[in-house]
């Protein structure tokens, strides 16, 4: 290369977006990621010896450049092209390369297809036998659960990767190389609250992160003043590591067991402009459904979990509504802690009186042979064969007969449970 084609090189790096510029070349700079290369998938990018992978992450965690770096880093050729855009007759011509690279050149091809989730099952089939001869090495990316949206004779083909969603500190890395390397960065003085706030906001999308920070290069210093003016009112003093973040997650919790709706979904809205992970939010609804509604309202429970999984299905804008209705129907709901006493004081006792829990003989295990040599399920009698389907006997061990753990209360559906047990144990 020439003087002046480097120059020219160096000219367009410079005119391409930070994310693009700060793309990483090899694993040292690869940020966020680091469970994955070792394991498995980081023996076989240094042997050079690959299959067929699949990435499956959301957006801005690293699938486009980890592609890349494997290139790299096995020295093969490296084709990127969109399963949105591209045709079988693109693939056709792919592949005809690809063979003669391998056939008079010994270099392997990554084919890179990004949403490869978009490609049909007549263009996934095409790939198959090149997949399964090694005329490609496929790596696909997609934002999608692969085991939902590709063939499952081209899944069997490929391995699969998840990348974890990136965390605050992987971002703030990642922002901290940018400006330490990136010559219209580095001049800039940096306030480490702004890239705080920043790492938060951008919620494990890198490529995000980084675009808020190259409009921040336009601005004379990089602070929470200026970063204000770009994202107004959407900056917070929400912290999601400090006292305001617990003290906002106990209010949201109290108020939800205080059966005050209005409060819980202002919570609820502060943790979300906030920025808090979706997934934090959705933990404490469905212990609050267990711990403080409990059998008084089992449906709760069932709620809470499915609030739970929508969530990471949907994502937010949207998420803020199956948020919503789950909070609104926990607070409205009849309130019963007996389940959680009923456990912790069968802990503590357990704790407390270790040698004294054994199984009561009639109970256990017969399954295996000489189990009835030692008497074991002798006497035991069968619910489903008497009345009503229940038949008194003795199933707690000997040091704890007669201890009452359950307190079953009168509240909504509690009350029927409460009904039951005290008459069929009375009878």
């Amino acid at each position: 290369m020439d003087l002046f084609s480097a120059a020219q090189v160096a000219e367009n790096k410079k005119n391409q977006p930070l994310a693009e510029r700060m793309r990483p070349q090899n694993l040292k700079d690869f940020f966020g990621q680091e469970k994955i290369l070792k394991s498995s998938l980081g023996k076989m990018i240094e042997s050079g010896n690959l299959p067929s992978l699949i990435f499956f992450g959301a957006p801005g965690t690293g699938k486009t450049s980890l592609a890349k770096i494997i290139a790299n880093t096995t020295e093969s050729n490296f084709v990127k092209i969109n399963a949105a855009l591209s045709g079988i007759s693109e693939l056709r011509g792919i592949v005809k390369e690809a063979a003669d690279n391998r056939a008079f050149y010994h270099k392997n091809t990554i084919l890179f297809i990004d949403e490869i989730h978009r490609f049909n099952k007549s263009q996934q089939d095409f790939l198959l036998p090149y997949v399964e001869d090694g005329r490609i090495i496929l790596i696909g990316a997609t934002t999608e659960n692969p085991f939902f949206e590709v063939n499952a004779a081209l899944l069997s083909r490929v391995k699969i990767i998840r990348l974890e969603k990136l965390s605050a500190d992987d971002i703030k890395k990642i922002l901290l190389n940018a400006i330490n390397s990136d010559e219209i960065l580095k001049n800039l003085p940096v306030e480490d609250e702004a890239l705080e706030i920043i790492a938060d906001f951008s919620d494990g999308d890198a490529r995000i992160a980084l675009n808020f920070l190259e409009q921040m290069s336009f601005e004379e210093k990089i602070s929470v003043e200026n970063l204000k003016k770009l994202l107004g009112e959407r900056v917070r003093k929400y912290d999601k590591k400090g006292d305001n973040h617990y003290d906002t997650a106990s209010a949201f919790i109290k108020s939800m067991r205080g059966s005050d709706a209005n409060a819980a979904i202002f919570y609820l809205a502060k943790m979300i402009d906030g920025g808090e992970d979706l997934n934090f939010i959705a933990r404490r609804i469905v212990i609050c459904a267990a711990e403080d509604v409990g059998n008084a309202d089992p449906q709760a429970l069932i709620l809470a979990n499915a609030a739970a999984q929508a969530v990471q299905f949907v994502g937010l804008p949207e998420a803020r509504i199956i948020l919503a209705q789950a909070v609104t129907y926990i607070a409205g709901a009849e309130k019963s802690n007996a389940a959680y006493l009923a456990i912790d004081s069968a802990l503590n006792d357990i704790k407390n009186k270790k040698n004294s829990d054994e199984v009561p003989k009639h109970l256990r295990d017969t399954s295996y042979k000489g189990a009835k040599f030692f008497g074991h399920g002798k006497y035991y009698k069968y619910p489903h064969d008497f009345e009503n389907h229940f038949v008194k006997q003795q199933y707690l061990p000997k040091n704890f007969s007669g201890k009452k753990y359950y307190q079953p209360t009168e509240q909504g559906a509690e009350k029927k449970i409460k009904e039951r047990l005290e008459k069929i144990w009375r009878d």
